[in-house]
């Protein structure tokens, strides 16, 4: 099982982001055609709505879904770590993040300088977790004090991906 963490600890998911863990639901996660693996490659242009997710899992678990940017507004000075891209609560098991509650729009890569890692987390939840406010702001959000503060533990899977400014020539 810890084979499947490894290129979360290269990546410096592990560490920076999160602490290690133990994989238990399959997250599956497409842009378009593209299946998102670990540290693959994805454009802006192909990250514009959000992807396509289904989990595994039961129908009476619930999860939580967060994407944050940890290289806001550059990898070498991050100042606005972790910047967040969306999140959805309440997301029951075996199904996919449109049956949850969003709470914060999804909104698309745009590095502005540097290779970026966007990283979607799960959770999964103790209870519902109700009446959620919306971050004041999308930068500086904490992951681990998030989920310490709803007491929702590890995460229960990880994906995340690399992007970077695309060309002005090739957005077309």
């Amino acid at each position: 099982m810890a084979a499947s963490v490894d290129p979360l600890v290269v990546g410096r998911v592990i560490g920076e982001v999160l602490d290690m863990f133990v994989p238990s639901v399959n997250m599956s996660v497409y842009y378009g055609p593209k299946h998102v693996t670990n540290g693959c490659d994805i454009k802006p242009s192909m990250a514009i709505n959000p992807p396509k997710i289904t989990l595994t899992g039961h129908t009476d678990e619930l999860y939580t879904l967060i994407m944050i940017d940890p290289d806001a507004p550059s990898p070498s000075e991050p100042s606005m770590r972790e910047w967040i891209h969306w999140m959805v609560l309440d997301i029951p098991g075996g199904t996919n993040p449109t049956r949850g509650k969003e709470i914060l729009p999804y909104m698309g890569p745009r590095p502005p300088v540097g290779i970026h890692r966007y990283i979607m987390v799960l959770f999964q939840q103790k209870a519902p977790l109700g009446m959620v406010e919306q971050p004041p702001t999308r930068a500086n959000f904490n992951t681990r004090f998030f989920a310490g503060h709803f007491d929702l533990g590890l995460p229960v899977a990880t994906i995340y991906f690399n992007s970077q400014k695309e060309p002005a020539n090739r957005r077309r």
